[in-house]
């Protein structure tokens, strides 16, 4: 079975875990971010470091892709890179709502007809998200929707559906249809892309080191900070 590392920071959430097959060897997580550019490299390293000791080489580095935060998916990412090239390993990309939804099966938290609605927060009323059912086949392409009352009525009416994720919350003030349903604390974590990396493995769902780029799914939007704007003006005053 292989040795795959994985990477996720596709949110505020950082984590790295090291599984063989769908064993767990190692894992580190902090939830308080964002602090993924302080707190990744130490998590890989000390990844590395545990391996070393067994004699072991990572057969593969798997990352969360996205969708999500554009700084934390472009942190994640440059460092999958950075140990592909490092090691000349393959690299696996792992939809980030399939992770989550992955966690949710994993923990049985879902019905056999109930729908899966992972939801990554993307600001304002919207959200990046898509819909699986219990057999993680997508039923609706990823998107960025703004969430309203009549959102996914299209399923609603004769399925309920589980959301969850940094999204959802904010979802639960318009979306009032007895067949929604909300589950709290659910995040992408590391430890949850153990067998689905390993899944991509055999398959040989590998992406191009050189060229792979996370699913940001948006294009970044820089913002001036309100400061810069209020020295600016008084400048021209």
């Amino acid at each position: 079975m292989p040795y795959i590392l994985s990477i996720e920071t596709a949110t505020e959430v950082c984590s790295v875990a090291v599984s063989n097959g769908n064993q767990v060897i190692f894992y580190k997580e902090e939830t308080k971010g964002p602090s993924h550019a302080v707190l990744l490299g130490q998590f890989v390293n000390d990844a590395i470091e545990e391996l070393k000791k067994a004699n072991i080489k990572p057969d593969a580095v798997a990352v969360s892709c996205g969708p999500g935060s554009y700084t934390g998916l472009r942190i994640g990412v440059s460092e999958a890179k950075g140990l592909c090239y490092g090691l000349n390993i393959p690299l696996i990309a792992i939809n980030t709502l399939k992770i989550m939804a992955y966690g949710v099966l994993k923990q049985g938290k879902a019905e056999k007809d109930t729908l899966l609605c992972p939801m990554i927060d993307a600001r304002r009323m919207e959200v990046y998200d898509t819909v699986y059912d219990n057999s993680l086949q997508e039923l609706r392409s990823v998107s960025a929707d703004i969430i309203d009352e009549n959102s996914f009525s299209e399923f609603l009416t004769d399925r309920q559906i589980l959301f969850f994720g940094n999204g959802a919350e904010k979802c639960k003030t318009v979306l009032h249809h007895p067949n929604a349903l909300f589950l709290d604390d659910i995040y992408p974590k590391a430890t949850d892309m153990a067998e689905l990396a390993e899944e991509s493995f055999y398959k040989k769902e590998f992406v191009d080191v050189a060229y792979f780029e996370p699913f940001y799914l948006k294009e970044f939007v820089a913002t001036t900070p309100k400061n810069k704007v209020l020295s600016d003006l008084n400048k021209k005053s």
